[in-house]
């Protein structure tokens, strides 16, 4: 398995040779050129510089952070390490810490056998194209340098940052702590044996909710595949109807995104984690309402925005390219159809535990059960597929011929190849992708139901397999 490169880090399975996988050297490699990188930034321009890491519970994750923490004293780097911390906790630590960057350690919601190094500007953002690719020079020529015996990095300890990104989400104003509480929410958390398991209870515990754990300890060894989609939350499902629940909750290992199971052990969608959030966002804002979300997400955010007389906008997949659109048009929600929350009041970075009490506020202001909320929205369905890439496998050429066949084809309204291809008819739409994270082409498919949505995902496969 090759290295991935993009613009969510560095990626790849754990073992193997240099270069084919995510190595020692390749660890210490990419770490050397992250920290030259930031060595030379505008921000880092005192002698010493600081770096905040965190990383998930995943069972590769002591021997990769072993091996940034010695890399980066290595370069004369000061290290903050917070130890077994979500996502959106190492965003928010990098600039409570006044740090230059982070290194987060976390595949997100590949399997076990997975590890990345996702890499943080001084704002606690993910780096830019342009920085990005800036280290993959560095690291390609080696061109880095380490620091003499006298002025070798420190690590400073800081592994309770959870409770710091816990109050700042309650002190936030549109958290009603009070009506959760008042609410008295029977919730179901399934944490995927990860770094959630600890965060997200005890947020729910301080909102007043009666908490039932489901894969909540912290071991890494994941209960079942860790990317919250509804075929892998069976579990959850079966006990959220056992235990009489209002809801279930599900994470992915790092905490950044976000599924909701309704009271009779339905799905919600992980499409409409935003939706709903977003709702509730708008409702309480004055003035230009905008949101943001990717090429790949449901048009029921467009559909809410519109009801609330927003202006809705999409971006490139990829949380770097929403953050970056949401600040151009000043949103005040945006996220992805993934289940990802950016609440920009909070921090730039899709976050499941602000997502999580927003959503609960909503719940307990409108007095209903998550099957009526969930059918206040508009009805879309998404069809989510995937082509495994091999070696010799012509994506860009695949994705040409795709544009090229459906640009003048009856019916299209718009084919949009900023990001792959998206092609939208009048009711439903497609979009194909090579994923950022894994060797796939991504092909997403939205319609009225979901047959309609698979047939339409099915012919795309299809044509495909006919024009490669």
């Amino acid at each position: 398995m090759s290295l991935i490169k993009s613009i969510s880090g560095i990626r790849g399975t754990i073992g193997g040779r240099t270069g084919d996988g995510l190595t020692p050297v390749d660890i210490v490699k990419f770490t050397s050129a992250y920290a030259a990188h930031i060595r030379t930034s505008a921000k880092a321009s005192a002698n010493r510089i600081k770096i905040v890491i965190g990383r998930d519970a995943r069972i590769s994750g002591p021997m990769v952070e072993r091996l940034v923490i010695g890399t980066l004293t290595g370069c004369g780097v000061d290290v903050i390490d917070t130890g077994l911390c979500t996502t959106p906790g190492v965003e928010m630590a990098v600039t409570h810490y006044g740090a230059d960057g982070g290194i987060i350690l976390t595949a997100s919601h590949n399997p076990r056998q997975w590890n990345a190094l996702k890499l943080l500007d001084g704002q606690g953002e993910f780096l830019s194209a342009a920085a990005g690719a800036e280290i993959l020079r560095r690291a390609a020529a080696e061109d880095f340098d380490y620091a003499d015996v006298d002025s070798l990095g420190q690590v400073i300890e800081h592994t309770d940052f959870t409770p710091l990104h816990i109050a700042a989400v309650l002190a936030l104003p549109l958290v009603d702590v009070e009506a959760v509480r008042a609410r008295k929410f029977r919730v179901v958390v399934d944490a995927v044996n990860s770094v959630g398991g600890t965060a997200i209870p005890a947020l729910l515990r301080e909102l007043g909710c009666d908490v039932v754990c489901l894969n909540c300890e912290p071991t890494g060894e994941f209960a079942h595949n860790p990317e919250p989609l509804p075929e892998h939350l069976g579990a959850i499902a079966a006990a959220v109807r056992e235990h009489s629940s209002d809801l279930g909750i599900v994470v992915d290992p790092d905490v950044d995104r976000l599924a909701l199971v309704n009271e009779d052990g339905t799905m919600f969608g992980e499409e409409y984690t935003l939706v709903a959030v977003a709702d509730y966002v708008l409702s309480q804002s004055a003035g230009e309402k905008h949101t943001v979300s990717n090429l790949s997400s449901s048009r029921a955010l467009r559909d809410i925005t519109r009801r609330h007389g927003g202006e809705y906008h999409a971006a490139m997949v990829g949380e770097v390219n929403v953050v970056t659109e949401m600040k151009r048009v000043g949103a005040v929600i945006g996220g992805e159809g993934n289940g990802g929350i950016i609440y920009p009041t909070l921090h730039n970075g899709r976050d499941a535990l602000v997502g999580a009490a927003l959503f609960l506020t909503h719940l307990a202001h409108t007095g209903l059960t998550m099957t009526a909320l969930r059918a206040t929205y508009p009805d879309y369905h998404i069809s989510k597929n995937k082509i495994t890439l091999t070696p010799d496998t012509d994506v860009d050429a695949i994705l040409s011929a795709m544009k090229r066949h459906f640009t003048a084809a009856p019916g299209v309204e718009k084919v949009t190849d900023t990001d792959g291809v998206k092609i939208d008819f009048a009711d439903e739409w497609v979009h194909l992708r090579r994923s950022n994270t894994e060797p796939i082409i991504r092909i997403y498919a939205e319609s009225a139901n979901r047959q309609q949505a698979d047939t339409l995902a099915n012919s795309m496969i299809r044509k495909i397999e006919e024009l490669s």
